[in-house]
This record gives C-alpha cells, sequence and structure tokens, in this order.
C-alpha cells in the first residue's frame, strides 16, 4: 500500500509543490512550524528510515534538500534554513527544512502555523520560482 507522501508525489493527493526531480519531490507542510516548513521525500522509496535508503537514493535526496533549502531561503525570510529528520509519523522518508529566526522555531511542540490556501500558494510559487532559477 502506497503511503500518503507516495501519493502526494503522484499527484493523487493535491500538495502545494515547491521543486520536483525525476527522484525527489519537495512540499510545504500542511501543518507547519514556520511559513515555508517544506518537507522533501524520495519519490520511489518508501522505506521510512532514511539510514535504510541506498547510497545514491540517500546522497541524491541530500542534494536535493540543499537545492530546496537555498531556494527555501531566498523566497521566505529567515536567518537559517533548520533541517530535521524524524520519521515517526508518516512510515515514509522525509526531510524537514523549517526557515528559522530562532533555534526555537524548530521545536515540534509548539503550536503550529495556521496558513490559508492563498498563503500556502504564493510561498509554495515564491519557493518553486526561486529553485528553477538555479
Amino acid at each position: 500500500m502506497a503511503t500518503i507522501f507516495t501519493k502526494i508525489a503522484k499527484g493523487e493527493i493535491p500538495s502545494y509543490k515547491v521543486a520536483e526531480s525525476d527522484e525527489f519531490y519537495a512540499f510545504l507542510d500542511i501543518s507547519p512550524l514556520a511559513k515555508g516548513h517544506t518537507l522533501v521525500i524520495p519519490k520511489n522509496v518508501e522505506d521510512d528510515y532514511i539510514f535504510n535508503l541506498d547510497e545514491k537514493t540517500y546522497e541524491g535526496l541530500w542534494a536535493f534538500a540543499r537545492k530546496v533549502a537555498v531556494a527555501l531561503k531566498a523566497a521566505v525570510p529567515c536567518q537559517r534554513v533548520g533541517v530535521a529528520v524524524l520519521g515517526m509519523e508518516v512510515p515514509h522518508t522525509h526531510i524537514h527544512l523549517v526557515p528559522l529566526q530562532t533555534e526555537g522555531d524548530m521545536s515540534f511542540s509548539k503550536p503550529r502555523v495556521e496558513l490559508t490556501k492563498e498563503e500556502f500558494q504564493t510561498i509554495a510559487d515564491s519557493i518553486l520560482k526561486e529553485y528553477e532559477q538555479q
């Protein structure tokens, strides 16, 4: 059975896409810690533990995430882009990229930011534009 993230990458479930390649997909988290909170996934591997990925997929995922993070920082004003790999809430390897003003912005126990569909779309479009300009 396909994970929710596989269904998102295949377009079976709508998402706010910020970047895509043949092997990887990045989209906005719908329950974000901050505006621009992005999830980066491998499209064709559903393993839920990042260190189980084969070397090519693992290295490719991080290279793709780096490119997305550069675009994210250009599109969303922040001091840094924080990185987290938890992988316990959805059984599909994913990297969280979170725009940060302070270290506390990376706390997964803090209340989530609520955004309208229009705000999500505007942010996604801005990141995608920056990603495509690289």
